[in-house]
């Protein structure tokens, strides 16, 4: 592939620098499950911090940088900070814990997976243990594995000690997964849905600042909390901001994998570049410059579309504050909501090139109405 000299500029902007890797690696491989989120923003705060002119939290946790602030006109940019996890339900008299959701974890996977259970004093380690393959035979043979039946083992003799090690009913529990690169291409690991969203608006903040771009509005890099429960975090700061524009940015599905259906689920592909989408929420005319600002940088993009929601933060920027012209960004990703969620390098860099260029054709004052009555 060939580049003109000003393509090559703006081709390798978004490179990592290793301060970048080593905050994605942190970051990542730090549990953040939903309503828990306070460590990870603690990471993503401090990162950003030197990148931006002002930082703020709100009451449950949704974390935001500001750059230019004061002005009448107001931008965010938008990831989410939470992770899919499971609660402690039931604490039996023998000493095994069953569970319900936090989010949309899958129970499918559970079975033989480590997890961390996060309790009063510390962290306490555990399986979800499973039957074994000798002995499901007869009506055993079609035991699959429910939200039901999956259980978790510590170890433990009974019930009282469960409870000595901290472990109550509520406590939270997380896959200790970490992060990875596979075959110098793809990242691999848990939660990159959506942290590597936050990592990529953090990296749009630190390029503004690096490469001296002026905005003649307030920018909002903004990482909301409890997205997986129902973009609750996302209407709280959308209220509380007030935005004009709003651009979210968080995961779709890669259906070039095995066993999907593209007629069913889409044709979006890791490695060829972000996903914009048609749907409701999404607001057109930002849409389109959108889509303009990557043909004009040479992006690559790909294109979906949602019938009715887009079950992202989009929809909750959208219809908030009687209307705010959204648009969504998508990282392709491959196995959502497992411990093994892959991306591909080159489309998390176009993410972040194309939030960065977009941002820069956002003017001040700008109205997005569809024409004048």
């Amino acid at each position: 592939m060939l580049f003109r000299l000003e393509q090559i500029s703006n081709y390798f902007m978004a490179t990592l620098t290793k301060q970048s890797e080593q905050f994605l690696n942190n970051y990542l491989n730090n549990a953040s499950p939903t309503g828990f989120e306070s460590a990870g923003q603690k990471l993503w705060l401090e990162y950003i911090r030197p990148y931006v002119d002002e930082v703020g939290l709100d009451n449950y946790g949704t974390a935001y940088g500001v750059i230019n602030p004061g002005k009448d006109y107001r931008v965010v940019i938008e990831g989410h900070a939470d992770e899919i996890s499971w609660f402690v339900h039931y604490i039996s008299d023998n000493g095994y814990i069953n569970v319900i959701r936090n989010g949309g974890s899958d129970h499918q996977i559970a079975p033989s997976k480590r997890v961390n259970i996060h309790g009063t004093k510390g962290i306490v380690r555990g399986v979800f243990g499973w039957p074994a393959i000798h002995t499901r035979r007869g009506d055993e043979a079609k035991l699959q594995a429910q939200i039901h039946n999956i259980f978790i083992d510590v170890g433990a003799k009974d019930k009282a000690e469960v409870l000595e090690m901290g472990i109550h009913v509520g406590s939270v529990i997380t896959y200790p997964d970490e992060l990875e690169v596979m075959n110098d291409r793809f990242y691999c690991g848990r939660a990159l849905d959506n942290r590597m969203g936050g990592f990529c608006i953090a990296e749009v903040a630190r390029l503004l600042k690096k490469n001296k771009i002026e905005l003649d509005y307030t920018l909002y890099i903004v990482n909301s909390v409890q997205e997986e429960v129902g973009l609750r975090g996302a209407q709280m700061i959308a209220d509380s901001i007030k935005p004009d524009v709003a651009i979210v940015t968080d995961v779709t599905h890669d259906t070039g994998t095995p066993l999907l259906n593209k007629k069913k689920v889409g044709d979006v592909q890791a490695g060829k570049g972000p996903s914009v989408t048609y749907a409701p929420a999404v607001h057109n005319k930002l849409l389109q410059m959108i889509i303009d600002t990557a043909e004009a940088n040479s992006i690559d993009i790909q294109r979906e579309a949602s019938s009715r929601a887009t079950g992202t933060d989009t929809d909750a920027f959208a219809y908030s504050n009687g209307g705010v012209p959204s648009a969504l960004i998508s990282l392709p990703l491959r196995y959502m909501h497992t411990t093994v969620e892959m991306a591909h390098k080159d489309d998390v860099e176009g993410v972040i090139q194309l939030i960065y260029e977009t941002l820069q054709v956002i003017k001040g004052g700008m109205s997005f109405k569809y024409f004048e009555v």
